[in-house]
């Protein structure tokens, strides 16, 4: 008999098809598990697979007597307390850096869209405005790239890929971690002297309480008015309320958004603005970074239940 995995966040059927093809999937379609299974069928679910974003705890980890293994899709884990996990002698593993070239790409992308105003420029020919020579706002001529000094925030993999993409168009970057590395960058040790310095701010921080609404209303304010703010991150490292009156009075430039406090429900306020560019959660949603993410899932998988170590574990 196939070993049992109890997937308690969404995926679509195309995402776990490789993991039936292993294992026994028990689908909680994102429901508390004891809502779609009863005590009996959870009692010997030894594994249990996850959004790393999605709230996973204690209430959960009672649920199920024998778990012993936590595995996320994709590389980030922050909603795993794993307090709680190494207190149950749960191993937690991930899928570090599988998508980040993924990731990176997109953040260039909304990045350009944002500087370049890609969005209202493709309504204004769609609705005529080009044809018709009619006069546009939003496309007087914006600041571009070049010579621009782009900070990054975060520079673990998806960090370190975001500044190689960004310094291939003529830019000045610099860095912000909690430690110096080794990479061809300036770094600078303060989060708020970056914000200072930089015309862009490229958000690719882990997320974590230390983070939390790290990016407020001080530090948007020093941004500055000609500064623009992308996020592929978390949307907890910004503070949402905060950002949409920084847009909304002028305090920043613009933004581009991959990510949000509450997903999958964005505001509607910050689609009023003419100067935000909005996807919703893809930056590690290419094919290739689906193939990696799933290699890494099963790799762990296989590994726990063979009983030898995690190949990639999250370290508490």
């Amino acid at each position: 008999m196939a070993d049992k995995v109890l997937v308690t966040s969404r995926f679509g059927r195309s995402m776990l098809g490789r993991f039936a093809e292993r294992f026994a999937l028990l689908e909680t379609a994102g429901k508390p598990a004891d809502q779609v299974f009863g005590a009996a069928e959870l009692a010997d679910v030894r594994a249990l697979l996850t959004m790393g974003g999605q709230p996973l705890g204690r209430e959960t980890f009672e649920m199920l007597p024998a778990l012993g293994a936590v595995i996320c899709y994709g590389t980030g884990y922050d909603g795993v307390d794993l307090k709680a996990a190494a207190e149950r002698g749960i191993v937690v593993g991930n899928s570090p850096g599988a998508n980040a070239s993924a990731v990176a790409d997109l953040a260039l992308a909304l990045l350009l869209a944002l500087m370049r105003r890609v969005l209202p420029a493709d309504a204004y020919v769609r609705a005529g405005g080009w044809s018709g020579a009619k006069p546009s706002p939003m496309l007087k001529p914006p600041r571009g790239l070049t010579g621009a000094k782009v900070g990054v925030y975060g520079i673990g993999e998806i960090g370190r890929k975001i500044a190689t993409r960004v310094a291939g168009f003529e830019t000045e970057v610099a860095y912000h971690s909690r430690s110096r590395h080794d990479v061809p960058y300036r770094y600078i040790g303060d989060l708020g002297e970056l914000v200072d310095w930089c015309d862009v701010l490229l958000v690719a921080v882990r997320a974590g309480p230390d983070t939390e609404n790290i990016i407020d209303a001080e530090m948007l304010k020093r941004l500055g008015p000609n500064g623009v703010l992308v996020n592929i991150s978390r949307g907890s490292v910004i503070d949402q309320p905060a950002l949409i009156a920084a847009l909304r009075d002028g305090t920043i430039a613009g933004a581009g958004l991959d990510v949000y406090a509450q997903e999958p429900y964005a505001p509607d306020a910050l689609a009023e603005f003419p100067n935000v560019v909005l996807t919703p959660h893809i930056g590690g949603h290419t094919l290739e970074a689906h193939v990696a993410m799933q290699d890494c899932v099963i790799a762990n998988l296989a590994a726990y239940f063979e009983g030898r170590p995690l190949p990639y574990p999250v370290e508490a």
